[in-house]
């Protein structure tokens, strides 16, 4: 199982924090210090769709001159979430049966894990 996001994240430290108390190994990859290579998120893409993978709440959206926000299509989302990883809806989950998931979603996680 591998999570991906950044460590200050709310959403992230409660993913993070339900895995510790049930003992589930996981590994954890930092958006921010590792960054997304092109093919990773066209995998993402291809399973949840760039708009699930859009953060548009952030403050790194919000940052964002209006002109880049503006008129967002799959290339130009994809060009985003390379330049700025933190734009990545996160936690981003990889789970052992090959699916993808996007958030934090405790009934969804018990089903998967049976914990």
């Amino acid at each position: 199982m591998l999570l991906y996001g950044i460590p200050n994240c709310d959403t992230v430290r409660k993913a993070r924090a339900w895995l510790r108390e049930r003992g589930v190994e996981y590994a954890f990859h930092d958006l921010r210090k590792e960054g997304l290579d092109r093919s990773l998120l066209a995998r993402w893409e291809a399973i949840v769709g760039w708009e699930r993978l859009l953060n548009r709440r952030g403050i790194t959206w919000r940052r964002l001159p209006p002109e880049r926000r503006e008129g967002v299509d799959r290339e130009h989302a994809l060009a985003l979430l390379e330049e700025h990883p933190t734009l990545v809806k996160r936690p981003v989950t990889e789970w052992p049966d090959g699916t993808v998931t996007v958030g934090f979603d405790a009934d969804d996680w018990t089903a998967r894990i049976g914990r």
